[in-house]
């Protein structure tokens, strides 16, 4: 299995990996070596179960939740020689690679000796990304290569496989969504509506996510007379013009900047506060939204790729994203408590649908039609 990030580094794809790896931990069936990254120069071995090592190639990582191309490049160039050695030293039957690129183009230099599944996170598909739109112009007839030569590829929902199609049309895609631990994130035995309103966003502080429209959000919500407070748990290269901007807004007070929250405190968070609220330009499919619906948090979003999956009665699709429309949604969810209440139960029902131990099964059933 290849991921250029993994925890510590990255976010979604990093954290679905890990718990991927989870599910198949001491599974008899299935033996796995992993190749990914360390924020710091090295190589180092670890052993995360009996039937899975993982190998860490070490790179000068500046920021764990944001990729530089360099950064990039230098895990790109170093992993491909530990990646050689491991298949000179071991007998694989196939290769598994989390994102297109840049772990997809390893996996097309030894397509003739292995076949390889592809697992598409979004950054990787050309339209997900405003920030890379020209390196997708660039490198579209290489990732056509990269994508073609696979012997399956799979989007983690519907939403990014249509983003996919839209670059390959002909391309069979397959959809195995993300998963929740759904013991681990709960509701509260006591989840109502208290003043003020407690707003959780979970995400790397990037141009992407457009966390400046959630804090124009709470800024018109105050001029709708709604007490609220925004909860940001994330870190990333955004972080220090958006402390700016709340307090041009005047809402400093009310914006807390929680920086990169440990994973054991986050089922907690999620708990401690009274809806999910996102407006992502694009997901592949959101982990944290997830996480917040497995703890009864109901959800107000703007569209993206995966909602289509994820919300139905249990939130709101904003359609227009702005700050205007984001903060009327708040103030509609937080004077109606009743709607409020279903909308956890429902939340909870529905996030029950995506187990990870389903989505390792899914995997696994596709890894034997390929070997057969």
């Amino acid at each position: 299995m290849l991921n250029y990030e993994f925890p510590p580094i990255g976010g979604g794809a990093a954290n679905a990996h890990l718990s991927l790896l989870r599910q198949y931990a001491g599974n008899s069936e299935l033996s796995a070596d992993v190749l990914t990254s360390a924020p710091k120069p090295g190589f180092s071995k670890e052993s995360f179960s009996e039937n899975i090592t993982i190998y860490k190639v070490g790179i000068h990582k500046k920021n764990l939740h944001f990729w530089r191309k360099a950064e990039v490049l230098e895990w790109l160039f170093k992993a491909r020689f530990r990646y050689r050695r491991l298949l000179r030293e071991n007998n694989y039957d196939l290769v598994h690679a989390f994102f297109g690129f840049p772990t997809g183009w390893l996996c097309r230099r030894s397509a003739d000796k292995l076949p390889y599944i592809i697992s598409l996170r979004g950054s990787d598909v050309p339209g997900y990304n405003i920030r890379l739109g020209l390196d997708y112009k660039l490198m579209a007839g290489l990732f056509r290569r990269i994508w073609s030569g696979a012997a399956l590829v799979v989007a983690n929902s519907n939403g990014l496989r249509k983003l996919a199609l839209e670059f390959m049309p002909a391309l069979d895609i397959r959809v195995i969504p993300n998963g929740v631990d759904t013991e681990k994130f709960h509701p509260s035995e006591k989840q109502t509506l208290t003043k003020p309103i407690q707003a959780l966003t979970v995400c790397r502080l990037i141009s992407r996510k457009r966390i400046d429209l959630l804090i124009g959000a709470v800024a018109r919500a105050k001029e709708l007379g709604l007490d609220v407070q925004l909860n940001i748990a994330g870190h990333g290269n955004l972080m220090e013009p958006l402390r700016r901007l709340a307090d041009q807004l005047n809402i400093a007070d009310s914006v807390a900047f929680m920086g990169a929250v440990p994973a054991e405190r986050m089922p907690q968070l999620y708990r401690d506060n009274h809806i999910f609220v996102m407006s992502s330009a694009h997901e592949g499919m959101s982990n944290a939204m997830l996480e917040a619906m497995a703890s009864g948090l109901p959800i107000i979003t703007t569209r993206c790729e995966g909602t289509e999956e994820l919300i139905a009665d249990n939130g709101l699709v904003v359609e227009q994203a702005n700050a205007e429309q984001i903060a009327k949604a708040v103030r509609e969810l937080a004077d109606d408590r009743q709607a409020h209440k279903q909308m956890s139960i429902a939340a909870r029902r529905q996030a029950e649908k995506f187990g990870w131990n389903k989505v390792a099964l899914s995997y696994v059933e596709q890894y034997h039609k390929i070997l057969n």
